[in-house]
């Protein structure tokens, strides 16, 4: 019996919605190697793109814009402070909106002081002091202000001024990493955001705990015992929860290493942010985690657990 056009067609839309199902109900659609965050910044669903990013182009006054913002615009205020993931520099940090927050070289942190005023300022709007606080994966400890010349008050981070960039203008955006040579993003510890080198996720050997997954900052990556897998991704850790495990944001498939490709994707979570999974286990940090190779949150609560790389919870001897 002949096949007719239309049939064919049905049969390949079929083969296709098919070989897009996983069996853990997520979409496997791959995520491009832009929209890339890191532990510390769920992303709203549906908003995964990192439009921008790499080195700007200075232009214009000499500060990397043109100089046609409205100086008269209304300051924004810096709301809470968290943690993003960006393909190249790593994490990095961002006001309430998602903007991302600079250092410049030519200010001092010791004592604070800024050096950015004028054409300056309007191209790199410092950020107010007044409303700042701190969210997930940021050390309230780093927040500080400094009082400008025109006496008004300006955030400071590991005791640097920190401004924003007129052409950032999307959350995620990094337009101004690296202009001039003196203008960086923050990372979460008050130093300068730079390129780690490492993929989205990989695999690192603990001496105790042997290979596990860790994120792009080097940082262990857990699971929780309580979430699901099957027959699709869920998470429990929520509120308090998140805030002392940090949700590992969507990595490309083809921005890992070592890691198990089954099962390696991003779902939504309840509140509509994006999660990665790792064998279609949601997956987290540690906020107790300070430094690549800590292993603080192993075993806490008889719940909490390092990721193999196929996705299973590593034990430590005795455990």
């Amino acid at each position: 019996m002949k096949t007719s056009w239309r049939t064919a067609s049905l049969v390949a839309t079929a083969a296709t919605v098919l070989a897009l199902t996983t069996a853990c109900g997520q979409d496997n659609s791959t995520t491009p190697a832009s929209a890339a965050r890191n532990a510390g910044a769920t992303v709203a669903a549906g908003d995964d793109a990192n439009p921008g990013g790499g080195t700007a182009i200075g232009a214009g006054n000499g500060y990397g814009a043109d100089g046609t913002r409205d100086s008269t615009a209304p300051v924004t205020p810096a709301g809470k402070l968290t943690v993003a993931g960006n393909p190249e520099l790593g994490k990095v940090l961002t006001d309430g909106s998602g903007l991302t927050l600079y250092r410049f070289d030519k200010d001092t942190a010791d004592p604070p002081k800024s050096t950015c005023s004028g054409d300056c300022a309007t191209t790199w709007p410092p950020v107010p002091a007044d409303d700042a606080t701190a969210g997930a994966g940021v050390d309230r400890a780093l927040l500080g202000e400094v009082t400008r010349a025109d006496g008004s008050r300006q955030l400071t981070i590991g005791g640097w001024p920190a401004y924003r960039y007129a052409k950032d203008v999307n959350s995620g955006d990094v337009n101004g990493q690296g202009v001039g040579g003196t203008w960086f993003a923050f990372a979460p510890t008050g130093k300068k955001a730079e390129p780690s080198g490492l993929p989205g996720l990989s695999v690192r050997k603990d001496p105790e705990l042997g290979e596990i997954v860790v994120d792009r900052e080097g940082m262990t990556v857990y699971r929780f015992m309580k979430d699901r897998a099957w027959p699709k991704s869920v998470s429990n850790c929520a509120g308090a929860c998140l805030e002392k495990w940090p949700a590992v944001a969507p990595v490309a498939a083809d921005d890992t290493a070592g890691v198990k490709k089954k099962g390696l994707m991003p779902f939504t979570r309840a509140d509509g942010t994006r999660q990665m999974t790792v064998d279609c286990w949601p997956v987290y940090t540690f906020s107790g985690d300070k430094a690549p190779g800590d292993t603080n949150g192993q075993g806490v609560g008889g719940t909490w657990y390092a990721v193999s790389p196929d996705g299973k919870p590593v034990r430590a001897p005795g455990e």
